[in-house]
């Protein structure tokens, strides 16, 4: 097999195997009827758009490695421009705008950018702060080009069509640089190869059965890559990508219904205004085959609403389980949660992430929190023990940009491979499948031994006026006073002291009648959990603990 695997000839298979069909589907506005009107490109289209735009990369300056900011609004141009950095040897540099101005500043500073693909804001900012970029001389304006060069979309374009040859690239050459959600700490850069992107197109491919001629909407812009390069069909989705939980559902369900939508992807929280929205107007989805979910466990709530939209008794949500670092891992779908998983979720056992993909391997080890120097160092537990989740795979990525100590306390040499540590603490049933209790990081040291977040948490989000809960430590590790915060259901929260002591009493019983949170004696409420910026649903309990401590003074 040869070792050439530029992903972007994934599109270029697409276009030749099927160049009439529609490749990128976007929402370009609505009439007076409220009717969307979509501009389109066919795989043909594309792959000649992005070829005119790789030529005009390679006459700006680009060279292979060049590493080159993509700051672009999700659009059909965004995935040529995708593409096109693919086939001049760019390494594209992918961070999430609603992470802030100084963490992105940060971050990218990080990197050493060497050029910038992005929208007039971006570059203002970016010739404003120019000595943090020193590096970045190969600029294109996405719009008018206010106060740069001159040089945007139309000057890459160039002019006609004509034949080109991508830049090839080897499996182990450096395709992009990802940015971690920064849920548990600072953002990292994490490095991916062009033969990373390549196995996660098969896996994912093969373990849902996707078929080319598909039309996937996804929530998260990325995911239009995997779909050029399986023959599937990219809906842009009318949303901002950084703030899901805010989706408008009436907008995603007329465009899955205008485009026969057969997949769609996002994060719990947009299917649960999603789910919430359809089971208030009684709305089904009669396209969907498929839906997927990921950044955190799917609440079982979120997939009762999603299977009640669903018309097809085969078509069922799947949540796949995996990070920035290593995706996918493992995968259950929704049936298998409440027919099979959801009962012992409740009482304590964590969620079930299912069954590891082929070719992927899953252990659990002993817990550490320092560097691991060989693989036979570090101590497998045995099925129902919970301890660190690692995994290897052709998907995982080996390191994190310029990051040399974060890489080697992530990573676990094995001979010429290695394991990624998830940064998760869970453990293997007797069927093999995979169980995620929490963060490592999260973990709450009391004196009588560690307390596990998702496994503790799922006690209080019995109640039927709690959406969401949250498990934090207050003082020393080791000597920890474990205290829950809640968020009651909308319109459910206690205003008055009896309503908030009433519900106060019925949390502490629920933790009472269990002997994994029988020691937690303290309950806070809370209006809105922070959460991450990515999926706006992983809670950032980083922020939690200090709250916690100043509400219990």
């Amino acid at each position: 097999m040869s070792t050439q695997r530029n992903i972007a000839d994934r599109l270029h298979q697409s276009a030749q195997a099927w160049p009439h069909q529609k490749a990128v589907v976007f929402p370009a506005g609505k009439d007076k009827q409220g009717r969307y009107a979509y501009s389109s490109m066919t795989f043909q289209q594309l792959d000649q758009e992005s070829d005119r735009l790789a030529r005009g990369l390679i006459q700006l300056g680009v060279q292979p490695g060049t590493r080159m900011a993509l700051m672009v609004r999700p659009s059909l141009e965004f995935i040529a421009l995708t593409f096109a950095l693919f086939k001049s040897g760019a390494v594209i540099i992918l961070i999430d705008p609603g992470m802030g101005g100084k963490n992105i500043i940060r971050c990218l500073s990080e990197v050493e950018p060497e050029g910038f693909v992005a929208i007039p804001l971006a570059q203002l900012i970016r010739k404003l702060k120019r000595r943090s970029f020193p590096k970045a001389r190969l600029n294109v304006t996405m719009g008018k080009p206010v106060l740069t060069s001159g040089i945007d979309y139309q000057w890459l374009l160039g002019g006609n069509w004509e034949p080109f040859e991508m830049v090839q690239r080897t499996m182990t050459d450096p395709a992009a640089i990802i940015f971690t959600s920064g849920s548990t700490g600072p953002p990292k850069g994490v490095a991916y190869e062009h033969g990373m992107f390549w196995s996660q197109v098969d896996l994912l491919r093969d373990y849902y059965q996707i078929q080319p001629g598909e039309v996937d909407l996804p929530g998260f812009p990325l995911f239009a890559l995997f779909n050029s390069a399986m023959g599937v069909t990219t809906v842009v989705p009318d949303m901002n990508p950084t703030k899901p939980a805010q989706v408008h559902p009436e907008k995603i369900i007329q465009q899955i219904n205008d485009q026969g939508v057969t997949q769609a992807f996002g994060s719990p929280a947009m299917w649960n205004r999603i789910g919430r929205y359809c089971e208030r107007h009684q709305i089904q989805l009669p396209s969907l085959k498929r839906v997927l979910s990921a950044g955190a466990p799917v609440p079982v709530h979120v997939i009762k609403r999603m299977r009640k939209t669903f018309v097809n008794p085969e078509t069922d949500i799947n949540t796949p389980y995996g990070a920035t670092e290593s995706l996918p891992v493992a995968s259950i779908c929704g049936s298998e949660v409440l027919e099979e998983t959801s009962a012992q979720t409740a009482s304590g056992a964590g969620t079930c992430v299912g069954t590891p993909f082929p070719g992927v391997q899953v252990k659990i080890i002993e817990i550490h929190n320092e560097p691991i120097a060989c693989i036979e160092q570090a101590n497998e537990l045995s099925p129902g023990n919970i301890g660190e989740i690692i995994v290897q795979g052709p998907m995982a990525t080996r390191e994190y940009f310029q990051r040399p100590e974060a890489t080697q306390l992530a990573k676990i040499p094995d001979g010429e491979r290695f394991w990624h540590r998830m940064g998760d603490v869970g453990y293997r049933d007797a069927a093999g499948k995979l169980w995620f209790c929490g963060r490592k990081a999260h973990m709450v040291h009391t004196a009588s031994g560690p307390m596990f977040t998702i496994c503790c948490e799922a006690i209080f989000n019995q109640h039927p006026h709690i959406y969401r809960s949250a498990l934090v430590g207050v003082g020393a590790a080791g000597a920890q006073k474990p205290v829950i915060i809640v968020e009651p259901e909308q319109g459910d929260f206690p205003e008055s002291q009896s309503a908030r002591d009433q519900l106060t009493q019925e949390l502490l019983a629920l933790g009472q009648a269990n002997p994994l949170t029988e020691s937690i004696e303290t309950i806070l409420f809370h209006h809105s959990l922070p959460v991450d910026i990515r999926h706006n649903v992983k809670i950032f309990r980083e922020k939690l603990a200090p709250w916690a401590e100043k509400q219990i003074r």
